[in-house]
């Protein structure tokens, strides 16, 4: 069983908090990495602080650089790196455990957070707010072309999701998604009326009008 890391007390299943002196505890990760900070500072900005960021090498099967705000702890991070980072930190996993996703989520949570569109550190375009995973509980702001930021504790966050089986059943739902899609009937032709019979006795129609009118124009001339 379990304990916790601050008065040692026995852990309750599918929770990270001690019920006897609310410590929150991590879930067991190999991702504790020591790490090298660069001295020089990062061109890029950081979109909460509007500072210059300082790149780190986090060391993940070599060289793996990232850049972090030392104000506010938040970490930038390129195109598919998150994946590599959780991929090395999280292995292991063959279950999904929808309970314990659930709880990480809701002891996570921040009520009446406000709602805030941020730049991209690297080319300042405002960048788009989206979910993370399938039940992640993360809101990620995305840069398509630099990458994603996370505010501080939200990769810790992701790597218990993904810890407790959050990634495959994120994959299991896109399967099913794609299944669905695979084999839902083709939507119906769309109908097109001829008009061309139409069209035909219109023109006969007026042709005859016509004639009526010249008669009539030779009658009372």
């Amino acid at each position: 069983m379990a304990r916790c890391s601050s008065c040692s007390a026995p852990m309750p299943a599918n929770t990270n908090i001690c019920v006897y002196c609310r410590t929150r505890n991590d879930i067991d990760l190999h991702s504790k990495y020591d790490y090298s900070k660069d001295n020089d500072l990062s061109k890029r900005i950081c979109p909460h602080c509007e500072i210059p960021m300082h790149t780190i090498n986090l060391k993940v099967d070599g060289d793996f650089y990232i850049e972090r705000c030392d104000k506010c702890f938040g970490l930038f991070f390129d195109p598919g790196e998150i994946e590599t980072l959780m991929e090395h930190s999280v292995s292991g996993v063959f279950s999904i455990n929808q309970q314990q996703i659930t709880n990480i989520s809701n002891e996570r949570y921040q009520k009446g957070k406000s709602v805030k569109y941020v730049k991209c550190p690297d080319c300042q375009e405002f960048m788009k707010r989206t979910v993370y995973g399938y039940r992640s509980g993360v809101v990620i702001d995305q840069c398509k072309q630099h990458g994603i930021w996370l505010d501080s504790g939200e990769i810790t966050q992701l790597l218990e999701w993904k810890k407790a089986g959050g990634q495959m059943l994120h994959d299991k739902v896109s399967q099913q998604k794609k299944q669905q899609v695979k084999h839902s009937p083709p939507p119906p032709p769309q109908y097109q009326k001829d008009f061309s019979s139409y069209d035909a006795r219109y023109n006969s129609g007026a042709d005859l009008v016509e004639s009526v009118i010249g008669l009539l124009g030779k009658l009372f001339r």
